[in-house]
């Protein structure tokens, strides 16, 4: 069964199309990766996937109803699609429990008891136990993106939204962070990622889906599509990035 169906989604931002009627299906515990350059709308499709940006035409539905749906309500949509982005995003005056703690007590109305054990272990999982008193900037980039996506699975989300997490990152540090998706997709995790790590994408994703000027140009299984292109965009978009020595491991 599909988890998510997006069909003809299309966005405006004033009189520029940034999302062209755009059709994707997301199968449950399926990991799908956006590729393309800057400003190719993939940010974009995935802050419409769980209503943080309003699109102009189109669906998308979760598990066949409609994301606007009433029967969702706006928090019930944000527990159950849960979105990690590129900067942390972290209260700084808050602790990293606080900060995990805050959604499921605030907005889900948790028992603040049940909401930090469950946090505790979460950040046991992911090797942050002692970190949890800490606060924000005595922790590393590698381990506030750690925390980041602990808050998102912190409402036990159905699907995971992944926007260039680590892209703000040290070179050393953007290893911890995608073991992490390795390991999240290892446990079923359904996950729409956007990514500029090709090898990463390669190496994690069920399928690729490469977008240029607001379309799904082409999309495949990784090493096809990798390895040997269909499209002319494509083809050029990878060699661009093969010539800057970013896929010289895909071979």
């Amino acid at each position: 069964m599909n988890r998510i169906e997006i069909d003809k989604l299309t966005k405006f931002y004033g009189e520029r199309l940034v999302l062209d009627a755009i059709d994707l299906s997301v199968a449950t515990h399926e990991v799908v990766c956006l590729i393309g350059a800057s400003g190719s709308g993939k940010s974009t499709l995935l802050r419409c996937i769980n209503g943080l940006t309003e699109f102009d035409d189109g669906t998308v539905k979760l598990d066949g109803t409609d994301i606007y749906d009433e029967s969702f309500g706006r928090t019930g949509l944000y527990k159950r699609i849960g979105i990690v982005f590129q900067a942390y995003n972290l209260f700084p005056h808050l602790t990293v429990l606080d900060n995990i703690t805050l959604a499921p007590v605030r907005v889900h109305g948790r028992q603040r008891a049940e909401a930090e054990d469950a946090a505790r272990r979460l950040l046991d999982l992911f090797g942050l136990g002692q970190y949890a008193k800490a606060y924000p900037e005595q922790l590393s980039g590698g381990q506030q993106q750690r925390v980041a996506v602990i808050r998102s699975l912190a409402t036990d989300p159905e699907v995971l939204l992944l926007d260039e997490v680590t892209a703000a990152l040290d070179p050393e540090l953007i290893g911890e962070v995608l073991k992490i998706i390795r390991d999240l997709k290892t446990q079923g995790m359904t996950m729409v990622i956007v990514t500029h790590e090709m090898a990463f994408a390669r190496d994690v994703a069920d399928r690729v889906c490469f977008l240029d000027g607001g379309r799904i140009i082409e999309q495949g299984e990784p090493r096809r599509l990798f390895s040997r292109p269909e499209n002319p965009r494509t083809q050029k978009f990878l060699e661009r990035i093969i010539a800057s020595g970013r896929l010289a491991e895909l071979g």
